[in-house]
């Protein structure tokens, strides 16, 4: 008794279950479900959203990448049955169904990404450079003020030796006031 109890429980918990079908329809909005068609939602996909896309990290998109057709269908009907029956044609299309691409293609697709990223880097230091440029013929094309000339940079100078500032560890404390001269 408890030798077919077992099996037969054990098949119900592999059946999808009813509900299923139900909460996923429930939750998409009616404009996921018009820019997805027809195609069946098969996971919780990237976020949650029922998007396709080819990638690496996340390898199981939450829709198939077709929408179904009477040979897609026949073909899903005779993979529910013994797979060493299907050919390698029929496998082939059964997977290009519901990806579109294989890791191999998505991993040459990717090969060339670094182009796009220098050239971005590039457009990126010259809109930089082009904008300091600006910025220095226009904003800061200002005349310096007179504060800025060399006499009154030494004037000033003169003037904090005077005032003695700092006489610890500053300017002044390596002034020798006595001789008028820097400390040897």
């Amino acid at each position: 008794m408890a030798g077919h109890l077992f099996p037969k429980a054990f098949k119900t918990l592999l059946k999808p279950p009813v509900w299923r079908n139900i909460i996923q329809k429930a939750l998409i909005s009616d404009h996921e479900r018009n820019m997805i068609g027809k195609r069946e939602i098969v996971g919780y996909g990237w976020n949650g959203q029922p998007v396709y896309s080819d990638r690496f990290l996340f390898p199981f998109p939450a829709i198939r990448w077709k929408e179904p057709t009477c040979e897609i269908l026949a073909l899903r009907e005779k993979e529910k049955g013994d797979w060493n029956n299907l050919t390698c044609e029929e496998k082939k299309a059964l997977y290009r169904a519901s990806f579109c691409q294989t890791f191999s293609e998505i991993d040459v697709m990717d090969q060339g990404e670094w182009k796009a990223v220098l050239s971005l880097i590039l457009w990126c230091f010259t809109i930089g450079i082009w904008m300091f440029f600006w910025c220095k013929m226009t904003i800061y094309n200002v005349p310096h003020p007179i504060t800025y000339d060399k006499e009154h940079r030494e004037a000033q100078f003169r003037r904090i030796l005077d005032l003695r500032v700092n006489p610890i560890l500053g300017i002044s404390s390596k002034w020798d006031y006595e001789n008028d001269c820097w400390k040897k």
